[in-house]
């Protein structure tokens, strides 16, 4: 007689922790940009050996994703998306075949449904450079099935923490939870030289580390009200890209955050969150 797992044996594996994963500036990890993006490169590289086995699948949540409602990629093998320009032929020919999973887009989108909050598939959309240029070297295997999720394009940072909880069952099921942006991104003083842009990014950056790290219920507070941060309208014009942190605090429940990555990029001051 064919024998299956208990499913007290399947809850038995380590809970997955969740992410939030800084991006980089485009393709900048596959460049000619010498003593800029190697420490972010090294700790993206380092990311799959921090984790407990191998996710059986991904659900990543991108800056550069925005629909009306929550929409996932439901494709089996979905395409690259190039969403950058002005950068070197050769970084148009980047390649990341990892497949998709409608079974885990299905599941994702069946517990945002219980939750009340409608959810779309969408089998033809590939995954965009939040996606991809990182996972180039977290997971450069790209063997792990992976399912995209989009923001919400009211940019409502309760409402991606409440979308991340309602997720926050699958990290039960060996899915790793992931958020991909920056957490700060000004791109008009980012490459430009402002001394005191400089000096902004640390007080927002060191906000926000306190907000991460601090106790869940307050944690949950505090990125609700990120705008009231200091600097924090200088440092996020337009919040995309720090919006799946919040996405990925949501997941976390009642998990601590901690600050796994934090340095110095063209004098703005950048972090990694890992929670669980």
């Amino acid at each position: 007689m064919e024998q299956h797992p208990s499913p007290s044996n399947e809850t038995a594996r380590p809970r997955q922790p969740v992410l939030f994963l800084p991006h980089g500036g485009g393709p900048c990890f596959f460049m000619d940009w010498p003593d800029t993006w190697d420490r972010m490169a090294a700790y993206l590289r380092g990311v799959a050996a921090g984790l407990p086995q191998r996710p059986d699948g991904i659900v990543v949540v991108s800056s550069h994703w925005e629909t009306g409602m929550p929409t996932v990629t439901s494709g089996m093998n979905p395409a690259l998306i190039y969403d950058y320009s002005g950068f070197p032929p050769h970084t148009y020919q980047l390649r990341y075949p990892a497949p998709g999973s409608p079974e885990l887009a299905a599941r994702a989108c069946a517990l945002l449904d219980r939750a009340g909050i409608a959810c779309a598939q969408h089998p033809e959309r590939g995954f965009d450079h939040g996606v991809f240029i990182p996972f180039l070297l977290a997971f450069p295997q790209a063997d792990i099935p992976i399912v995209e999720l989009s923001l919400q394009r009211d940019l409502n940072a309760a409402l991606e923490i409440r979308i991340g909880a309602t997720l926050r069952p699958l990290r039960d099921q060996n899915i790793l939870i992931v958020g991909t942006g920056m957490t700060y991104h000004n791109l008009h003083h980012f490459m430009g030289q402002n001394p005191q842009s400089n000096v902004v990014s640390r007080e927002f950056d060191t906000w926000l580390a306190h907000a991460v790290e601090a106790p869940p219920d307050v944690r949950t507070e505090a990125l609700t009200q990120w705008m009231h941060a200091p600097g924090a309208r200088i440092c996020h014009p337009r919040p995309e890209h720090l919006l799946p942190l919040m996405f990925a605090a949501g997941a976390a429940g009642t998990d601590r955050g901690v600050r796994d990555y934090s340095d110095t990029v063209m004098g703005k001051a950048l972090s990694g969150f890992r929670f669980g």
